[in-house]
């Protein structure tokens, strides 16, 4: 596992906050549902690259965010 330890993304609402605000994101349904079948395809090669980076442990919890923003912008 990658150690991303001092990562400013340490949970859901920091996460949220510089999607939305940060960058100006609309983090709706759609756009959530995008992100997760990319992150989920190993094909995609900046999935790969994000992996390479951060680390599966820390992807899974990124999808889960996007699963979670889903599921409250549904």
């Amino acid at each position: 596992m990658k150690e991303i330890t001092g990562f400013y993304f340490q949970d859901y609402q920091e996460w949220r906050n510089a999607i939305t605000t940060r960058c100006n994101i609309k983090l709706n349904k759609v756009y959530a549902e995008k992100r997760i079948a990319a992150l989920q395809n190993p094909k995609d090669a900046s999935t790969r690259e994000f992996i390479a980076k951060y680390g599966d442990d820390y992807v899974a919890q990124v999808i889960q965010w996007f699963e979670r923003a889903a599921k409250d912008n549904g």
